[in-house]
């Protein structure tokens, strides 16, 4: 029998891509590179991605398509391609940027999204390129702290891959799965589905160059602060907390998952939140509703700073609620505390980078 490449091109054209339910043929999907060498047959067949999920099937039935309609004799070798380009491997999926700050808090409720947010803002007041990465899967809140609940995220084609466009706002890039997601509804996913979403707002968004992302983690310690251990060298933890013990108990546990011996994530420094009100009639009075100094005495016996300490004042919550973050405004006093917190952490991050190595992700190993 003498096989062309007609016989082998009309047996692929009855195979279907389930994608869009045309042939692999009209599909466009059969590379050009298409040999006959005797009995053995060699091409390519073309997928959008190198993770298609009908990728296997497709080949396979492709194989099957050719000793059906041809011959049994066929010796078949396909080889798979995709029109996007990888997605860098992890470790290696933000290039240019140059530092990644993680925020995070033992527990909930002790205002660590507000503290990323104004972190983010006073760095890009204070000259820097910023990105905000809200991680926080199950409870988005920056979309709200931005006024962007009505945000629509688009993408582009960018060195042959599909790249989401971040956000913008006071000069800030910034992405969260609340952008994609009913506000109104609950986020009902799975540890598994939650972190492949993050590694496409990590991976598969044009971050670009910048000199700080800042990561919104989720309270506590979870399948996602696993993902972007694994997937990112971050640069260091910023610890945020309130001065009552409760508090201070899960931040240990915070600064303890970072400093684990498999994990080895400098901390920069711990951040006390709420750590006194100051009515807006009486700015030079001070009354310590949480306890005094607790933040303090964690860091000496964690023997890390205290980057900042930020007063409870009643407009750091309405300046949320409408989508204007507190340090906007510089001239107040909770736009002075971030911005003190935010050169304490440019300081805390060249310390740590002229000090000690870059930090290597976290390999699972079985």
């Amino acid at each position: 029998m003498t096989l062309y490449p007609k016989l082998i091109l009309d047996a692929l054209a009855t195979v279907r891509y389930p994608g869009n339910g045309k042939n692999l043929i009209e599909a466009e999907m059969v590379e050009d590179d298409l040999r006959i060498d005797g009995m053995k047959v060699s091409f390519s067949i073309i997928f959008e991605k190198s993770t298609d999920p009908f990728l296997k099937s497709v080949v396979k039935a492709a194989e099957t398509a050719i000793h059906t309609y041809v011959s049994h004799d066929v010796e078949v070798s396909i080889s798979t391609k995709s029109r996007q380009a990888e997605r860098p491997e992890p470790g290696k999926m933000l290039p240019q940027v140059k530092n990644v700050i993680a925020v995070s808090s033992g527990k909930g409720g002790v205002g660590k999204s507000t503290v990323a947010a104004n972190l983010a803002v006073a760095l890009a007041q204070q000259g820097h390129r910023v990105g905000l990465l809200d991680a926080d899967i199950f409870g988005p809140s920056v979309p709200k702290m931005f006024h962007l609940e009505n945000e629509r995220i688009y993408s582009w084609e960018k060195n042959g891959r599909q790249l989401l466009i971040p956000a913008m706002k006071y000069g800030i890039k910034i992405l969260s799965i609340g952008f994609f997601v009913n506000p109104n509804t609950a986020t009902l996913w799975r540890g598994g589905m939650a972190s492949n979403t993050l590694k496409q707002l990590i991976a598969d968004a044009d971050w670009d160059e910048l000199d700080y992302l800042v990561i919104d983690t989720p309270p506590g310690t979870s399948d996602i602060h696993l993902t972007l251990l694994q997937n990112l060298a971050i640069t260091g933890a910023v610890i945020v907390s309130t001065p009552q013990e409760v508090a201070l108990a899960d931040a240990r546990k915070g600064i303890d998952m970072y400093r684990n011996e498999k994990v080895n994530v400098p901390i920069l420094g711990l951040v006390e939140n709420m750590a006194w009100f100051t009515p807006a009639e009486l700015p030079e009075n001070r009354y310590y509703i949480f306890g005094r100094e607790g933040v303090k005495r964690l860091a000496e016996e964690m023997n890390t700073p205290v980057l900042a300490q930020i007063p409870i004042v009643q407009s750091i919550c309405e300046a949320g609620d409408v989508g204007e973050p507190a340090a906007v405004r510089p001239d107040t006093l909770t736009g002075q505390a971030f911005h003190s917190l935010a050169h304490a952490v440019v300081e805390a991050v060249e310390k740590r980078n002229a000090e000690q190595a870059p930090t290597e992700i976290v390999k699972i190993t079985k």
